[in-house]
């Protein structure tokens, strides 16, 4: 993520308008969508929870701001001194085992009218090397993803594929050529020369399939 900072502002741009001045974003990895996020001039606090021991001091180093609090480990409502306006995990869920109870704890600790943001992977049938490598437990089909938030209490503002461009070069790295890892300047060359004019296209007509997906949520 950290590499794709054209991916990044894409989807703050569908989360913008439900984020709200108080947001928790979970598993907040290196902080790039984080930045993102505190760069808005209406955010007043924001909590980062990240279950990674080794990116707290990162994190630590890169959010000096007063507006941002740090939690080390995975996500606790206990920990929250107030109930957000919204909870964001970006490529997140899929690496939590359980996550209808992750759903559950977040609809508990949101405010009422809060928004839950999700950007997820999609298609079962492309999990492949990647996907393992990654600790993915899943990809997401949309009717799956919709009765999980259901389940979870949510109402379902709106649920969409992203990145079709991405589908066919998901597939020839983990189905085909079975990699482990992609190298970062794969990822800032789809991300500068890809997202831009995909992204665009993508806004101006919704893809019936994608890579990934996106879904808000109302408690």
């Amino acid at each position: 993520m950290a590499q794709a900072r054209n991916y990044c502002r894409w989807i703050l741009g569908y989360f913008s308008p439900y984020l709200g001045e108080s947001i928790v974003e979970i598993g907040a990895g290196s902080g790039t969508f984080s930045q993102l996020l505190l760069d808005r001039k209406s955010t007043v606090h924001l909590v980062l929870f990240e279950a990674a021991a080794n990116l707290l001091p990162l994190l630590r180093d890169r959010f000096t701001d007063p507006r941002v609090q740090l939690q080390c480990g995975p996500f606790d409502p206990s920990l929250l001194t107030q109930p957000p306006d919204s909870v964001v995990l970006v490529n997140v869920l899929e690496h939590i085992r359980d996550d209808g109870l992750l759903l559950s704890q977040i609809h508990s600790s949101l405010k009422k009218g809060g928004s839950l943001l999700l950007f997820v992977p999609a298609c079962r049938w492309n999990y492949g090397s990647l996907d393992e490598a990654f600790d993915h437990y899943r990809r997401y089909t949309g009717p799956e993803l919709e009765r999980k938030i259901h389940n979870a209490g949510f109402r379902l503002e709106c649920r969409r594929y992203i990145n079709f461009m991405g589908i066919g070069s998901w597939f020839l790295a983990g189905k085909v050529l079975r990699q482990k890892t992609i190298k970062a300047s794969q990822v800032r060359w789809y991300d500068r020369w890809i997202i831009p004019w995909s992204f665009r296209l993508e806004h101006l007509c919704a893809p019936p399939i994608g890579q990934s997906l996106l879904a808000v949520a109302i408690k």
